[in-house]
């Protein structure tokens, strides 16, 4: 097979050898994966992949075929449409999952979108709900939200009964956050818009003092994501007086316990929704693999609605 690779911190189509499914495991012909802001950590060498991972072929996620099965895998039949997160390895043309995490892809998604959906939606809804346990008649604000992420987090609290606001720098693109059911404001200020049952926070320290502050009464916060920087100065006195609570999370180096949890949550509560289309996933732009470092620099030059996808022949 060919696969997206890092080579002294630059990216490479190049030939490696077909990996195997293990035990339980299933080897799925790639045919989209999905481009996120991991990766681009993983290509300047702050976010290695967790042991048992590719450590050079990068991508969180990826959807296709399953065209064999490992030792004691039942769960899939060779021909079946799967997508997945992983740790690494997801931009290539074939790649291997746990089938306990992987998930089917509904018919409503085409092989494209089908790419940039488990990464989004997995990491928004066990954010929002799982660890968040936003509720129904809640407020939700969702930070960057016109991103892969916030878009997902956006219509899953949209379709939750929720009231949503998010927050998103590009004027051009508040409209098409609006359309999803949202109201999309600039993110200076943001907090006149509260008080909020949950934040959903993506850009990091920058928003931290007036998250706290635009909090309600038990308000949650929950950070998945520190673009805009990772530290912050707050008051604990503010926290304190609204019962507030702060934590922070990430997927991509979990166990198998909770990775499949995370994928049966979805696969219970999100994948009824694609097929109702009140969750969709939009894709900004798509390119081949082989020109993954010209989609790379695509993403990280910002101002995108949704997804960046890789493609593959395989």
């Amino acid at each position: 097979m060919h696969a997206v690779t890092i080579v002294d911190g630059t990216l490479h189509w190049k030939e490696r050898p077909d990996p195997e499914p293990g035990a339980g495991e299933v080897l799925v012909a790639v045919r989209s994966a999905g481009l996120n802001a991991a990766d681009l950590l993983q290509l300047a060498g702050f976010y290695p992949a967790p042991p048992g991972s590719p450590p050079d072929v990068p991508g969180m996620e990826f959807a296709g075929e399953v065209v064999a099965l490992g030792p004691g895998a039942t769960r899939y039949r060779v021909g079946d449409r799967v997508m997945a997160v992983v740790g690494g390895g997801a931009q290539a043309e074939l790649a291997v999952v746990h089938e306990r995490c992987a998930i089917r892809v509904p018919d409503a998604l085409d092989p494209v979108a089908a790419g940039g959906f488990p990464e989004a939606f997995t990491t928004a809804h066990d954010a929002v709900f799982t660890q968040a346990q936003l509720g129904v008649g809640e407020s939700l604000c969702v930070h960057g939200a016109a991103g892969g992420v916030g878009v997902a987090a956006v219509q899953l609290g949209v379709a939750a009964g929720a009231r949503v606001v998010g927050t998103v720098r590009n004027p051009a693109l508040r409209d098409r956050v609006a359309e999803l059911g949202a109201t999309a404001v600039e993110t200076e200020g943001f907090g006149q818009h509260g008080p909020f049952d949950v934040v959903l926070e993506l850009i990091g320290g920058p928003n931290l003092r007036e998250d706290i502050s635009s909090l309600a009464i038990g308000g949650r916060i929950a950070i998945i994501g520190v673009g805009g920087g990772p530290k912050a100065e707050i008051s604990l006195l503010d926290l304190m007086a609204v019962r507030g609570r702060i934590h922070g999370s990430t997927l991509r180096a979990r166990p198998l316990e909770q990775k499949a949890a995370a994928a049966a949550a979805v696969d219970r509560h999100v994948l009824p929704l694609v097929d109702r289309g009140l969750a969709t996933v939009p894709v900004e732009a798509t390119f081949p693999m082989a020109e993954a470092a010209a989609a790379y620099e695509h993403f990280r030059a910002g101002g995108k609605f949704g997804k960046v996808v890789l493609t593959s022949e395989a």
